[in-house]
C-alpha cells in the first residue's frame, strides 16, 4: 500500500511476485493501461522476469475481470464500511485478507472450489 498508485508501487508488487511466487517464464501479466504498467521501467522489469504483458483495452474493465472481481470482493467483504486508525492498520488488515483468507482459505468457483494456493500447488504437481 502507498499514498500513490505509481510505477514504484507496481514495481515493488511485481518484485514480490517474482521473488515469492516464481512465475513460469512466459506467464501472462494482466493489467489495465495505467501509467504505472505502461512505463518503460515496469515493462523492462516484466521482460527481465520473462513475463508477457497483456493489457485491457481502454474503458473495458471486463478485459481484466479477475482483478475487477478481486477488488469487488475486497471492498464488499472487508473495507466497504471499515474505518482504520491509520494506514498501517489498514495495511495489516488488507494483508491478512489477501494472504490468509483470500489466497489460502477462501474457495473460488473458477478454481474448482479450491483456494488459489491449493490450485497453484495442483498445477505444479501436474
Amino acid at each position: 500500500m502507498s499514498e500513490r498508485i505509481d510505477q514504484a508501487l507496481a514495481s515493488e508488487a511485481l518484485q514480490m511476485v517474482v521473488t515469492h511466487r516464481t512465475p513460469a517464464h512466459g506467464a501472462i501479466h494482466r493489467s489495465d493501461q495505467g501509467s504505472q504498467y505502461t512505463s518503460h521501467a515496469y515493462r523492462q522489469q516484466l521482460h527481465d522476469a520473462g513475463l508477457v504483458a497483456s493489457m485491457s483495452r481502454k474503458g473495458m474493465p471486463y478485459d481484466n475481470a479477475p482483478m475487477e472481481s478481486f477488488f469487488a470482493s475486497l471492498k464488499h467483504e472487508l473495507t466497504h464500511y471499515a474505518v482504520f486508525a491509520d494506514r498501517d492498520a489498514a495495511r495489516s488488515v488488507v494483508f491478512d485478507y489477501i494472504e490468509v483468507l483470500y489466497n489460502r482459505e477462501r474457495t473460488h468457483s473458477a478454481l474448482g472450489y479450491r483456494s488459489p494456493e491449493d490450485f497453484a500447488k495442483a498445477q505444479v504437481s501436474n
